[in-house]
């Protein structure tokens, strides 16, 4: 028996109806998945854009109680009335290991189990403990010229010396920061000092912390500079254009620091430091009498007290760090001690440790 000519027809136009229902399906199931996606999404950006803002406050609290910790030893005065010396005795030294800060989280109230853990530490470090590289560098009053001081050139290279880094880096690093300080300066005598165009565009860039040195020689890697990190700091150029250099506290600074500043061997050095472990040095006085008599002081270059320190904040959270060092000065004193944030480094990561 044969179909009509309508029967197929509306069989055609049925198949027609339901591929066509199918595709309206399959494009609402694409539109429904792609703002059930969208909507997931934007929740886990808003969790964690909420995360990072709360562990920027956490960090932020950190280094605020770091400053009240310095700013209260600032304020503490000795029995004659003098401000008391900076010393490892202090509440300022006293690190404040990893403390557990899950609970402080803005998470589910009802899943607080399965919340991650967190880790907040705080460290602070006397930068005066350091040599200052500027002090490398004489800057006259007068606009553009720069030289380099050789007497500090060879503290560096004693410095250098005793902490096993070729020591002919010395002078290579200070011609390079006069470079780059003449290019910084870009006054009329800075450029006839670089030699004009060509030598200003040679110059290195200026480093502000002690991580961009290695922008002044190609020698200059990252684990050098890493080396030496705890016995040498970029801190601003002292008394400008006055003069002068920053300096060293000897209740604080390591040995080989001392030795170079003050010109003495590691031995004598490391007599003075095992003398202050018993009671600090209350002055000058109290430094001086554990070198011979013939030794000469530099008291411009070593003192008892500080004013610039590095405040290390780290947040751990699982396998991911965050970590903010901040460069502060501590200055007045009384009750008019304020301590002010110089300049910040900071870092996100994973915890190179896991």
């Amino acid at each position: 028996m044969k179909h009509s000519q309508p029967s197929r027809l509306l069989l055609r136009q049925r198949g027609a109806a339901l591929l066509m229902a199918m595709v309206i399906v399959t494009v609402v199931a694409t539109i429904a998945s792609s703002m059930v996606w969208q909507q997931w999404r934007a929740v886990q950006v808003e969790s964690a854009e909420r995360g990072r803002q709360q562990s920027e406050w956490l960090l932020v609290g950190a280094l605020d109680f770091a400053r009240l910790i310095l700013k209260d030893d600032g304020q503490r005065m000795q029995t004659g009335g003098q401000p008391e010396p900076t010393h490892l005795a202090q509440n300022w030294a006293r690190d404040m290991k990893e403390v557990r800060l899950s609970t402080f989280l803005a998470v589910d109230k009802d899943n607080t189990d399965d919340a991650p853990d967190a880790f907040l530490s705080v460290k602070a470090v006397d930068v005066n403990a350091r040599y200052n590289l500027r002090n490398l560098l004489l800057i006259s009053p007068n606009p553009g010229l720069v030289d380099v001081d050789p007497q500090q050139v060879k503290v560096l290279r004693d410095l250098f010396t005793s902490i096993n880094l070729p020591p002919d880096l010395a002078p290579q690093i200070a011609e390079a920061l006069r470079k780059a300080t003449l290019a910084a300066m870009d006054t009329t005598q800075s450029f006839a000092a670089l030699g004009g165009e060509s030598g200003r565009a040679a110059a290195p860039l200026m480093p502000q912390r002690l991580d961009q040195l290695t922008w002044l020689l190609p020698r200059l890697g990252a684990d050098t500079v890493e080396r030496m990190r705890p016995y040498v700091a970029l801190l601003p150029y002292p008394n400008v254009p006055q003069g002068g250099i920053t300096h060293i506290n000897v209740n604080t600074a390591p040995k080989e620091v001392i030795a170079a500043v003050w010109g003495i061997d590691t031995a004598t050095a490391e007599k003075i430091v095992r003398a202050r472990q018993s009671h600090y040095f209350e002055d000058d006085e109290d430094a001086k009498k554990q070198v011979p008599a013939t030794v000469p002081f530099p008291t411009d270059a070593i003192k008892v007290t500080s004013e610039y320190f590095e405040v290390t904040s780290i947040l751990r959270l699982e396998d991911q760090i965050m970590k903010n060092r901040h460069l502060v000065r501590r200055q007045g004193q009384n009750k008019q001690v304020d301590v002010i944030v110089m300049n910040q480094e900071r870092f996100s990561g994973v915890d190179p440790g896991n």
